[in-house]
């Protein structure tokens, strides 16, 4: 097990997927715990299982072995409709692409995120995500108005909509320049800084240098 008990704690995960009558083993035991509090960047090559792990703990896809529990409910192992419940109310999903809706402004963006999560953080908590990302003043723009660096902060806007515990960022610097990039990780950091638990999927060495501590994967397994 990677790190101390914690918000998000996966164990032994395994994951097979089939083509014909071949199998691909995407992960292979993967452990770890994410605590109030972590930046933890999960790093390896592509085809690694850094995608699928993500997947994993989200609740977007089932382990083929292994448990994930989520504030100390287990979020693995049950209906859709349940993991989503979970998913909403305690994970932001921040991925590369935006996680914008193309017609909608920003701010609708981030009410509408808001209200698919079944939580009640308002009006006053939106403002201030809004503003603590430094988009509030592009809060009425489209997605298509909105530069490279404005849709990442947007996208972390409606990741935060929820206030939640657990943000999972997949690769959300990869196509950011490095000033916007830079941005995004100090974002990142202040959510940790403020007792929300951060892991972030990248291929960046500056990323990852700027995490708490690093789980670096290989087909689909912990790399020594």
């Amino acid at each position: 097990m990677v790190g101390v008990s914690g918000i998000l704690e996966a164990r032994s995960l395994y994951r097979f997927f089939h083509a014909g009558d071949d199998e691909t083993l995407a992960l292979q035991g993967v452990s770890l715990s994410l605590a109030p509090g972590d930046v933890v960047a999960v790093t390896g090559p592509s085809g690694s299982g850094k995608s699928t792990l993500l997947a994993c703990l989200a609740g977007l896809d089932e382990p083929d072995g292994g448990t994930v529990e989520l504030a100390g409910e287990r979020l693995s192992r049950r209906p859709e409709e349940e993991r989503a419940r979970l998913r909403g109310r305690s994970i932001g999903m921040l991925y590369q692409e935006s996680n914008l809706v193309g017609h909608l402004s920003l701010e609708a963006n981030v009410a509408l995120a808001q209200r698919l999560s079944a939580t009640d953080t308002g009006a006053d908590w939106r403002r201030e995500v809004l503003e603590s990302c430094g988009v509030a003043r592009r809060a009425h723009a489209l997605p298509n108005q909105l530069s490279g660096g404005e849709l990442a902060r947007g996208g972390l806007a409606v990741a935060l909509a929820a206030d939640p515990a657990v943000v999972l960022a997949d690769e959300p610097t990869g196509e950011l320049d490095e000033d916007s990039a830079s941005r995004i990780v100090d974002l990142l950091r202040a959510r940790a800084d403020g007792g929300t638990a951060v892991l972030v999927v990248t291929h960046s060495p500056d990323v990852a240098a700027r995490a708490d501590r690093r789980l670096s994967l290989r087909d689909g397994r912990v790399a020594e």
